[in-house]
């Protein structure tokens, strides 16, 4: 017997077995880059916890958190294939494969996270969602990765001039290099863990990130003037495979969507926290937190709207954002 016949036959005879017993059970897998405890993992393991209670054991998540199955690239694809359930994904690594999911990677395309949260619940994030389907990906709710903002060793940044000819750290991606630019500083795109001794030595002048990951690096300790221009607010986003989602009955389907919709609450209240608390973190140990006028920031970035908003669907999707109040 050819090996995946006796696999299918065997799978077959597993799944009768499990629906004559008292409940069949499916047990999901779910795949997170993150440590266990982050944010995004405790709210998947809620999702499940809810999954369980919602089906009387039917249904169930295992979390396999700090990429145990793979760095996210690799994850997409093998959740594309059918061979992990669900993931947890930055917005990033989809901005080539899916249009849509440019626009919200945009650079000041949020005023805030408030706004962000207010978008991405409504209409225009239930439509970025339906776009996951055509990737054989079904999106089922987005979470948050709090707002980016830039840290600098030297010169404190108080306004848009002060960005003037600094060098900041960047990650490998047109849009950050671009963006830095446009705001008359250099863009050094550089691995994350060489970013402490070159602000140290003074090869970049500072980096630019969310606040947990700030303190949790201890470039608090080089940079220690964080200015709160929060010009990336980045959702991230939880899918599942549609061959995993097809099995599914109509109405199960719907206690899925619903239960991924319900852990977005919990996944906020963990991350608001974690912000609070990195903040209050490096405040305590002597960074100085800036807050800033950020519409000379926002009107710089003209140009790379010009560049990346390139079609008159993304221009369309961008002007109801920016319509959304």
């Amino acid at each position: 017997m050819h090996h995946f016949a006796r696999l299918a036959a065997g799978t077959a005879i597993a799944v009768t077995m499990s629906i004559g017993a008292a409940s069949a059970q499916t047990v999901l897998r779910s795949s997170d880059t993150h440590p266990d405890g982050y944010p995004t993992v405790e709210a998947v393991k809620y999702m499940g916890e809810l999954l369980e209670e919602r089906t009387d054991g039917r249904i169930s998540i295992e979390v396999f958190y700090g990429a145990q199955l793979g760095e996210e690239a690799d994850t997409i694809e093998q959740t594309r294939f059918g061979v992990i359930d669900m993931n947890r994904v930055s917005m990033g690594p989809f901005n080539n494969l899916i249009a849509e999911t440019r626009v919200p990677s945009l650079p000041y395309i949020f005023r805030s996270v408030d706004h962000m949260r207010t978008v991405m619940d409504g209409e225009i994030g239930e439509e970025i969602l339906a776009t996951f389907e055509d990737y054989d990906l079904i999106g089922l709710a987005f979470y948050d990765a709090g707002a980016r903002s830039f840290y600098t060793s030297e010169r404190p940044v108080r306004s848009i001039a002060d960005m003037e000819g600094q060098r900041f750290r960047v990650m490998q991606s047109d849009v950050f290099v671009d963006m830095v630019s446009a705001l008359g500083a250099n863009a050094t795109p550089l691995p994350y863990g060489e970013v402490y001794s070159a602000i140290q030595t003074g090869v970049i002048d500072g980096a630019e990130n969310n606040p947990p990951s700030y303190e949790s690096s201890a470039h608090a300790e080089v940079a220690r003037y964080y200015t709160l221009d929060e010009h990336l607010i980045v959702p991230e986003v939880l899918v599942m495979a549609k061959s995993t989602w097809d099995r599914f009955s109509a109405e199960d389907q719907e206690i899925i969507r619903q239960a991924a919709k319900d852990s977005v609450a919990r996944q906020r209240e963990l991350w608001d926290a974690a912000e609070a608390a990195a903040l209050e973190t490096v405040l305590a140990a002597g960074s100085e937190v800036i807050e800033v006028d950020k519409q000379p920031f926002i009107d710089a970035m003209a140009p790379v709207y010009e560049k990346y908003v390139d079609t008159p669907e993304l221009q369309d999707l961008v002007a109801r954002i920016q319509a959304t109040e």
